[in-house]
């Protein structure tokens, strides 16, 4: 397994085959993946997977497994995805994590690790955030990132059409 970075907390490295149980216990939690509004199945969780490891080949870049450095636990996943937002690509820093790790601070020490990555190391000039219009939580990290809501916009996810804002911080600002 690749390692990516570290924080002072948490490893984050490329997803394995070993890492199944942990997905599934993450992408099949409907507290967790509430903002896709979708259950995934077996089949979605190892696609899932396979998506990032094509991610990680192609682009040098993904989701990463996020684990705990004392205790070697994941404890869910962060990283940077080109997605789609009306009609370009933006790169995006994107984090899930397990219901039990949340409100200890990991998405926002994760995902500013993710930022500092794709301008450092990927010499990208802009990061960006797609969060659902009611994800209080996401909207939190992303301005505690000094990312500013740039619109609102309809994104398609497996459940629909669902509104969402697109966050942006530029490189030096």
């Amino acid at each position: 397994m690749k390692e990516i970075l570290r924080t002072d907390r948490l490893l984050l490295r490329e997803l394995t085959e070993g890492d199944l149980d942990d997905l599934r216990e993450l992408l099949q939690d409907r507290r967790v993946m509430y903002a896709y509004d979708h259950d995934f199945s077996e089949a979605d969780v190892r696609a899932w997977l396979e998506r990032q490891q094509r991610r990680y080949a192609v682009l040098g870049f993904g989701l990463w497994a996020a684990v705990e450095l004392d205790s070697g636990a994941m404890v869910g996943e962060a990283g940077l995805t080109l997605q789609p937002c009306e009609g370009q690509e933006v790169l995006e820093v994107g984090y899930q994590l397990k219901w039990k790790h949340w409100h200890k601070g990991y998405a926002r020490e994760a995902a500013r690790a993710c930022r500092d990555y794709a301008f450092a190391t990927l010499g990208a000039e802009a990061v960006y955030a797609i969060i659902r219009t009611d994800n209080l939580s996401s909207i939190r990290v992303a301005e505690a990132l000094d990312m500013r809501r740039e619109k609102e916009f309809t994104a398609r996810y497996f459940a629909g059409d669902m509104r969402h804002y697109l966050y942006c911080v530029r490189k030096g600002k």
